[in-house]
């Protein structure tokens, strides 16, 4: 059986528990923290990853703002109005070329983009989920109302998220185009990637996990239009 095959124990909410009292960190960095771990990140952190820089290439990984985005799968879990981008023009080439713009005495294109947060790549605020009643650091989840956060929005992350990006390349290690759905990613197998590929993850880095699920998913859905689905 391979490793990725092996059935791992399915976790209670007790065990949940258990961990979240072991592992968490609040209150580390004082009663007013909105930031967490990134309170790791120092002024020389920053300055030692950019002298990092090896090669004028640049490696994007945002993911597409169209209508093939990550939501809209099938899924068991109850719908939270998620949907993927809804793009439409305000303004087209076409408008300037009939002249109805020329009042305006400049011709342009402009356009509008309806989407939900979570239909793109993004940064999740500490905010964003809560344990019990609370969210990071001991704050009452009500701190998040109508009007958005008020405590650990991502906007107070700003001016620390600059460092080093290390990635583990997972599906690579164990030989796979990517990792298969529910492969539960251990402290052993984090353990075991910084081994393979030499890596040693330190204080302030960014550590980027690539599972190539978006990859699965993508090809899957692709050979299913082309099907005819």
């Amino acid at each position: 059986m391979s490793e990725v095959d092996k059935a791992v124990r399915k976790l209670t909410m007790d065990d949940m528990r258990a961990a979240a009292e072991r592992l968490k960190n609040w209150g580390r960095w004082g009663e007013q923290d909105e930031i967490g771990t990134l309170n790791y990140t120092q002024a020389e952190d920053i300055v030692a990853a950019a002298g990092l820089v090896r090669k004028r290439k640049v490696i994007s990984l945002a993911l597409a703002y169209d209508n093939r985005g990550p939501q809209g799968g099938k899924s068991k879990y109850p719908p939270v109005g998620r949907f993927n981008p809804i793009h439409v023009m305000l303004r087209s080439g076409s408008d300037a070329y009939s002249g109805t713009l020329d009042p305006r005495k400049i011709r342009s294109a402009d356009d509008l983009v309806i989407m939900p947060m979570q239909c793109g790549t993004q940064w999740d605020g500490l905010g964003h989920i809560f344990y019990g009643n609370h969210m990071w650091n001991g704050y009452d989840c009500r701190n998040v109302s109508s009007f958005g956060a008020q405590k650990c929005g991502i906007e107070k992350t700003k001016e620390k998220m600059v460092g080093r990006g290390v990635l583990l390349d997972f599906p690579r290690m164990f030989g796979f185009q990517y990792l298969p759905d529910g492969f539960a990613i251990t402290n052993e197998h984090l353990d075991r990637a910084e081994r393979h590929f030499g890596i040693d993850v330190r204080r302030g880095d960014f550590l980027l996990v690539r599972t190539g699920q978006m990859e699965g998913v993508t090809r899957r859905r692709n050979v299913g239009w082309l099907c005819g689905r």
